[in-house]
């Protein structure tokens, strides 16, 4: 019954995102040769179709993925991948044990790189290239490719063996442990992130612009906001895209701004982009999803110990447990391959959270700076990563944790005409 419960969501899945493909391909493609109203002064008709064609270029290789991901699912479960990866594991090591754990996941870790790496390949050299997006050289991609693996091996590994042992020794309720685990550890990766990780990928230089750097300032002041510096990284030397964010916890926030981005905008508008995010800050978001996720991932851990002690999630998956031993390697593998199936078609609950504190943070960047600057850094943000004006808004429900373009700049019309005077 299982088995024809996760095919029928995997199959059920599939089908939603080909047709949500077909409806953002087919929205873009048919506004691509005349620029919205409501952009028409700001953005050329060349920037609009570049948009157009970039994004269903985009949805297009989303497809592909969509496709090897359902096959690679497939393969794991109930054409025995998973067994055999057990099967290679038990030449080395005891069945049941922590290292004999740690093994099936670094065999399943191996293989899921090598059917990602030509993936990336492509996304990054043909797909980005296309575009003149891509700044990313062959020896760039390479050194990044190793430095993620060790510095995924360094993080998961250890943690992975912890949540294994603690399914092996606290018995019936371990699923509490793992979680109060998973959370230190999360958090701890966060505090460290910016000093420690990020700057193992990039470059991270203070903010050079002394005017800049003084507005940045005052408006961190009048916020309340308290960062351990302002950052420009080095994003150009993979992408032309432009981005700015906060990282880090506690004393270790920092900002940054993509270099690209600074190279853009206008003093008023980079101001602007932060005062949205600090809008992010003054309604609490980030601790908002923080303590959402954490709830999340507790009731996670709770299914999953309990499908850990049913053979039914094992069988009808196509899996064979181990009888003498320890199947908490199996457990977590099946339930990360299985649970985003079902998940998926809850996705728009997600997208409409999100979107909801984008439209907070933006209200809170025009209380504190002004709509203008914000609309012309959005529209200019647009023009510059090639985002869609026009995309298909069922398409965008499930996958847009940000407003779509139109919407979020009529949003902020409303507020700048909210604010003027009668």
């Amino acid at each position: 019954m299982f088995t024809v419960l996760f095919l029928a969501f995997l199959v059920l899945g599939l089908a939603l995102r080909v047709w949500l493909a077909q409806r953002q391909i087919h929205s873009v493609m048919k506004h691509r040769n005349s620029v919205p109203e409501a952009f028409a002064d700001t953005v050329t008709l060349s920037a609009h179709q570049k948009a157009a064609d970039y994004t269903a270029a985009r949805v297009r290789f989303g497809l592909v993925n969509s496709f090897v991901s359902a096959a690679v699912l497939i393969g794991f479960t109930l054409l025995g991948g998973l067994n055999e990866l057990v099967a290679i594991a038990t030449k080395w090591f005891l069945p049941g044990s922590v290292t004999h754990a740690l093994a099936v996941f670094s065999l399943f870790g191996i293989v899921g790189f090598l059917i990602e790496l030509p993936l990336d390949v492509w996304r990054t050299f043909k797909l980005e290239a296309s575009f003149n997006f891509n700044r990313t050289t062959p020896s760039a991609f390479a050194t990044d490719t190793f430095k993620t693996v060790v510095v995924s091996v360094l993080l998961m590994l250890p943690i992975a063996a912890l949540i294994v042992w603690l399914m092996q020794t606290t018995g019936k309720y371990w699923w509490v442990w793992a979680w109060a685990s998973l959370l230190i550890f999360q958090l701890l990766i966060m505090l460290i992130y910016p000093t420690v990780i990020a700057p193992v990928f990039n470059k991270f230089t203070p903010l050079p612009d002394a005017e800049l750097k003084s507005r940045i300032d005052a408006l961190l002041k009048r916020c309340g906001f308290a960062s351990n510096g302002v950052f420009v990284m080095d994003g150009s030397k993979r992408s032309t895209h432009g981005n700015a964010y906060f990282t880090g916890l506690s004393k270790n926030k920092r900002i940054v701004f993509y270099d690209t981005l600074l190279a853009r905008l206008n003093t008023e508008q980079i101001e602007a982009v932060l005062a949205h995010e600090l809008g992010h800050f003054k309604h609490k978001h980030i601790r908002k999803r923080l303590f959402w996720m954490s709830l999340l991932s507790l009731a996670g851990f709770a299914l999953l110990g309990w499908v850990a002690t049913q053979s039914w999630f094992y069988e009808q998956l196509g899996v064979t447990p181990i009888l003498n031993g320890s199947n908490a390697a199996l457990a977590i593998l099946l339930f990360m391959l299985v649970v985003p199936e079902f998940m998926f078609p809850l996705s728009p609950i997600a997208s409409r959270l999100s979107r909801r504190q984008e439209f907070e943070a933006d209200a809170f960047a025009v209380q504190t700076t002004g709509a203008s600057a914000l609309k012309s850094a959005l529209v200019k943000l647009y023009e510059d990563n090639a985002s869609t004006l026009t995309p298909d808004p069922l398409h965008s429900a499930f996958y847009d944790s940000h407003p779509p373009a139109p919407v979020r700049i009529a949003q902020l019309d409303q507020l700048a005409a909210s604010r003027s005077p009668v």
